[in-house]
This record gives C-alpha cells, structure tokens and sequence, in this order.
C-alpha cells in the first residue's frame, strides 16, 4: 500500500477566525443535491445571524441522480469559494454521497496559497473534505449540522451551538458526552475523525488517516451492526484506530439495537488501550451539536474539555484594516 499522506502536526494547524455579522460566506454542494425548500430556509437562517450568503452556481445541479452536479463543477465551486478574499467560511448543504468524486480535483495547491484559510463547515460525507484540509491545508475545520438538513432547520438548540461556535468561539470550552465509559481514562490530543464509513472508505488515499495521538470522533448512520462491524475491522486491520490517543462515541443512528450496537463497539474498541466513551451528540441524531476538528482537547473523568477555542479571535490590527475598507 503507497504511504499515505500525513497531516501536519497539531502545532502547525491554522485555526481559522470567527465570523462577525456582515461576512460574506458561501454555501457549496459537495456531495448529493440538497432540497430546494431546506435550502432556502437553511440560507435563511443564516442570512439571520447577519451572514451575506452566496449560493455557489452548481448547487442546484444534478448528476446521475445522486450527485450535485459533475465533479469538475462540485470542485471548482469549492476552489472558488475557499479562494475568494471576500469569503470568510463555506458551508457544506449537505452530505449524501460524493465528495470522494471530486476532493482530488479541487485546486490544493491555490488554497494553500490563499491569503488566509476558509471555514470549511459540513459533516457526514463532508469527512473527506474535513480530512483533506487536515492533510493538505493543515487547516481546523467544524464537523457541524448543515443548512439543508434538518438537523440545522429544525431543531433550534443545533443551529445555536453552531452560531456560538462560530460568532462567540471563546465561550465554547468542552462538549458534553451523555453515555458510558467503554474504557476509563485521559487523553489530550487533537480531535479528528468523523463518519467512520467515510474514514474507512479514505484508506489507501492520499489524505487518508487521521494524526497519531488525536482523540478520535466515530459516528455513523443506516449501518446494521454487522456492516458495521465490517467498517471498524477495515479500520482496526488499516491501523486507523491504532492511532488514536482515545476514540469518541458520536451517534450511531439507525445502526440497530442499541445493546446490540454498544456491544459491537467494546467489542471492536476495547482492546486498543485507550481510553473509549460514548454520548457526543454530533453526527446523524436529532441533536447535532458542531465539534471543533483539528483543535485540541483532553478527555478526563468522561469529560471532554477543549484546550484552546474552536476558533481564533480576529486580530486588531485586522480589524482596522477592515474597518477602513468599509469606510472608504
């Protein structure tokens, strides 16, 4: 197997900055095509907190039924949007199915070259978005709800987790975990990971795996227990899960009996030595909360504590500077 890709080590990760009423942000369709109707009061939303909102142009596409559009046109809204000065984050509409088509065709080379990092924003399929800015940009990123789903639309407290997150950054200091300790312990590491089919599904490629020590987030959607049982051995026999300094217990889903499913996960988990808990709200619930990727952490007494906040403050001499284009 060639090596893959490594992402940079935690104290080169670039945080990006909160967001202030009036940014500009732009809405892509990287995966599968989101619904009209959710979109617009997604977009609504957003536009809400004070956002000016930017549908990118192949949002509304479709191909071959699954897809938002042809994966050269998902890519250059992407490279677009991460490019453009004006553009302070990119929300992801929704998963589906089909980043992997298109994460090798976006311009890494012109993003790493920006003035400053986007926002990326996005969860489920989106995990191959999230772990190629890891490896290529070394850039923090937010495993969060979406404007076109209904996790962000419908449910009040995950749509104001994420405006907190990202307007009042410096307020969010842990995220709650509500369920069992597989295995008892500390860890402090960078948080990574995401969709443990995507994670799985990224082996071999050349932004795949996440850094060694980090504290490792699993979720996972539809997946009956042997499918996923499936995922976490091409996981545990890939060397993935070695990695991690403790993994997280996102949501499973729809992945079938819940005595069933947390057997299965000791089972797949509980030799690695490290610590293992469960009950972060983050991926397919009802609830979503967003989890900041690539910022550190420490897992104590089953408890997650962030160690800096999930995104940087805007620097003074910025501000200025930025006071002074709105005034001329």
């Amino acid at each position: 197997m060639p090596t893959p890709t490594r992402a940079p080590a935690p104290g080169h990760r670039t945080v990006p900055q909160a967001l202030r009423p009036g940014d500009r942000v732009a809405v892509a369709a990287p995966a599968g095509p989101p619904d009209p109707g959710l979109l617009q009061h997604g977009t609504a939303l957003l536009e809400s907190w004070g956002l000016v909102v930017t549908v990118l142009p192949h949002v509304h596409d479709t191909h071959l039924g699954h897809l938002a559009g042809r994966d050269a046109d998902r890519a250059a809204d992407l490279t677009a949007a991460c490019t453009d000065p004006g553009v302070r984050a990119v929300f992801c509409a929704r998963g589906g199915y089909g980043t992997q088509r298109m994460v090798d065709l976006v311009d890494w080379p012109l993003l790493a070259a920006a003035a400053r990092p986007a926002l990326l924003i996005g969860s489920s399929d989106i995990t191959a978005l999230h772990e190629a800015f890891a490896a290529r940009l070394g850039t923090a990123t937010l495993h969060s709800p979406m404007p076109a789903t209904g996790a962000f639309t419908d449910n009040p407290t995950s749509a104001a987790h994420l405006r907190t997150v990202l307007f009042e950054p410096e307020r969010v200091t842990g995220l709650p975990l509500t369920g069992p300790q597989l295995v008892a312990g500390t860890a402090r590491g960078p948080i990574a990971g995401g969709n443990a089919s995507l994670l799985a599904a990224s082996v071999g490629t050349p932004t795949a795996l996440p850094p060694d020590g980090c504290l490792l987030l699993l979720e996972e959607v539809g997946e009956e227990p042997y499918r996923l049982d499936r995922i976490l051995t091409q996981l545990l026999r890939a060397g993935v899960l070695q990695r991690a300094a403790a993994v997280v217990l996102g949501d499973f889903t729809d992945c079938g009996p819940p005595q069933e499913v947390e057997a299965l996960l000791a089972d797949r988990l509980g030799d690695l030595g490290v610590p293992v808990v469960s009950g972060l709200p983050a991926g397919h619930g009802p609830l979503q909360l967003t989890v900041p990727l690539g910022v550190r952490a420490e897992l104590a007494g089953g408890s997650l504590t962030l160690l800096e906040p999930p995104l940087a403050a805007r620097s003074a001499s910025e501000a200025r500077r930025e006071e002074a284009t709105c005034g001329s």
